[in-house]
C-alpha cells in the first residue's frame, strides 16, 4: 500500500509541476500581449471540457485570446501576468475593444452562412 501511495504522490506532484509550467508560459504571453499594446486587461471564461478561455484586451483595443487546458491555470496565468482581470466581459471592460474590418467580415461571414460572392 504505501508504494501506491507513493506513485500518486509522484504522480501528483508532476502534474502539478506541469500545470505550473503551463501557467508560466502563458503569463509570460499574456505579459508580450500587454507590453505590445501598452496594457491589458482580461476575463477568464470557463469553455467546458476544453478548460479555459483567457480574452485579452489592450489598451489600444486591440484584443487576442488564449486557452488553457483548466481554469485554475488560466487564473494563476493572469495572476503571474499581473493583469486587471474582470469577472464578465462586458460594459466599460468589452467596450475597450476596437474591431475592423477583418472582424466584422468575418461575424456577418458566420451569420449569413459565409463569404459573399459577387
Amino acid at each position: 500500500m504505501a508504494d501506491t501511495k507513493q506513485v500518486d504522490e509522484d504522480t501528483g506532484a508532476k502534474q502539478a509541476a506541469k500545470a505550473e509550467r503551463r501557467a508560466v508560459r502563458l503569463a509570460k504571453e499574456i505579459d508580450a500581449f500587454a507590453k505590445a499594446h501598452g496594457g491589458a486587461e482580461g476575463n477568464v471564461a470557463y469553455i467546458g471540457d476544453r478548460g479555459a478561455r483567457i480574452v485579452l484586451v489592450g489598451e489600444d483595443g486591440t484584443w487576442g485570446d488564449l486557452v488553457a487546458s483548466t481554469y485554475a491555470i488560466a487564473e494563476e496565468a493572469v495572476r503571474k501576468a499581473g493583469i486587471t482581470v474582470h469577472e464578465a466581459f462586458d460594459g466599460e471592460f468589452a467596450g475597450k475593444v476596437k474591431t475592423g474590418p477583418y472582424e466584422w467580415t468575418r461575424m456577418a461571414g458566420i451569420q449569413v452562412g459565409g463569404k459573399r460572392t459577387a
